[in-house]
């Protein structure tokens, strides 16, 4: 069975005496703004020093050892790498679903455009094949992946219902009984699962029915039993407060159907349910079509496949997806998700960060979660607020201690950015270089670095 995660946690931070004997280069970012991850304000003209896969020092006054190569990143920031709660793996090539797209190749290249996206750490929930995903998720936590790999092996979903896509035969369990629901939890519990995905809503009563309510609660206390905590699919008011009685331990995806009362907040604060947004689903359902200014950068465009440019291009395409009953579903989604989040975490609520990127080839890796940033300050939450959610929060729902705020002994993940989020929480675009598990690789449109020496 593979480790948990916080087994996991374990095998990736190296001990001193390891350190020691490898002796790699140590590595310093001089005269850099630092956002630690914390909500913290930034603390300026600071320094990062990392060894290996390991932050050695961070913050000011920092001595730097003898033999130290140093980078100047004078003008820049540095912020932990952000951290996706929910995101997919394998469900597309260019425009194209299929579950044909499951293959090796095809998440190694995705989990190589979130890295260079500056996100380096990738929670796949669910629509997984265990065959694959698991020894992939071994490869990226033993750090031979552009970022490391969590997620859902399988996950459960509704004869006749959701999710509503074509999936292969060993991706998705659609039990019809809740004998076959907890025999399903069971397997996944012996795969090795992170986590249980269920998908309990009827897209908007685009299908025929919704998960049995005792299949729910089977899979909750099944998964419960296994020390298994389950993130459900959900999109109106009715269904989150289901799951959420029944004992379910993260909704996956914001509610987008009413604002959330006082009683529901209290809920979820009082039972420490985690709750992530996904504001840029429904974001990414027009925004391409519209198009959005924003669509168009070259920060944005750096990440589009060729058939997915030349789809969002067309003109007929712009007309159909950017009128009409769903796009004006998805922009009333997108309001209520916005007034919801900001409410939840006034209330105190455990907010994750996590967009659905993946899924669907508009949900675009590393694009959606920068964008999710964005969107999540103009619900009303601060710049340090957004990242604290996308960085240390993030980390803290999949229980991972080593990751989400720089600090020495953590993992050397980091996203360099010119200019300071803090106060434009765009300027987080503006990539210098991208550190995982302490290698650094460009951005995909590089900001140029203010010298090194």
């Amino acid at each position: 069975m593979k480790p948990t995660l916080a087994a996991a946690v374990l095998l990736l931070v190296p001990s001193a005496g390891a350190l020691a004997a490898t002796q790699p280069t140590p590595v310093a970012l001089t005269h850099i703004r630092i956002i630690d991850g914390t909500g913290a304000p930034p603390v300026e003209d600071a320094t990062i020093i990392m060894q290996g896969n390991v932050i050695l020092a961070a913050g000011k006054d920092v001595v730097i050892p003898k033999g130290t190569k140093i980078l100047d990143r004078r003008g820049d920031t540095a912020l932990p790498g952000l951290i996706s709660d929910h995101s997919h793996v394998g469900q597309f090539s260019g425009v194209t679903v299929s579950p044909g797209f499951y293959t090796a190749p095809v998440i190694t290249d995705a989990l190589a455009q979130y890295r260079r996206y500056g996100v380096t750490t990738v929670t796949a929930l669910g629509n997984n094949i265990p065959a694959i995903f698991d020894p992939l998720r071994k490869q990226a936590h033993d750090g031979h992946l552009p970022a490391d790999l969590f997620g859902v092996d399988k996950g459960i979903g509704v004869p006749n219902g959701a999710p509503p896509i074509d999936v292969g035969k060993d991706e998705l369990n659609r039990p019809t009984t809740p004998a076959e629901a907890r025999r399903d939890v069971d397997q996944m519990a012996a795969d090795g699962t992170d986590l249980v995905k269920i998908w309990v809503d009827d897209f908007g009563g685009s299908l025929p029915v919704k998960m049995d309510p005792a299949i729910i609660a089977a899979v909750i206390d099944e998964s419960h039993k296994l020390h298994l905590r389950v993130a459900a699919h959900i999109h109106d008011l009715d269904d989150a407060r289901r799951v959420v009685a029944d004992g379910a331990d993260i909704l996956a995806h914001g509610v987008r159907d009413q604002p959330v009362p006082a009683a529901f907040i209290e809920s979820l604060k009082s039972r420490g349910i985690w709750y992530i947004a996904t504001l840029q689903l429904d974001e990414a359902t027009t925004a391409w079509a519209d198009p959005a200014p924003w669509t168009a950068s070259p920060f944005v465009q750096a990440g589009l496949s060729t058939p997915l440019r030349a789809q969002i291009g067309d003109p007929a395409w712009q007309k159909a997806n950017s009128t009409g009953p769903r796009a004006d579903a998805a922009r009333r989604s997108l309001a209520m998700n916005l007034r919801n989040l900001k409410a939840l975490y006034d209330g105190g609520v455990q907010i994750g960060f996590g967009t659905d990127s993946g899924a669907m080839p508009l949900r675009v890796p590393g694009i959606a979660e920068h964008r999710e940033l964005a969107l999540s300050v103009q619900a009303g939450l601060t710049p340090l607020q957004a990242i604290h959610i996308a960085t240390q929060n993030a980390a803290h729902l999949l229980h991972l201690t080593d990751r989400g705020v720089i600090a020495p002994q953590m993992r050397a993940d980091l996203l360099v950015v010119a200019g300071n989020p803090a106060t434009d929480i765009s300027h987080t675009d503006n990539i210098v270089e991208t550190w995982e598990n302490g290698t650094a690789t460009a951005g995909p449109v590089t900001a140029a670095p203010n010298g090194e020496q």
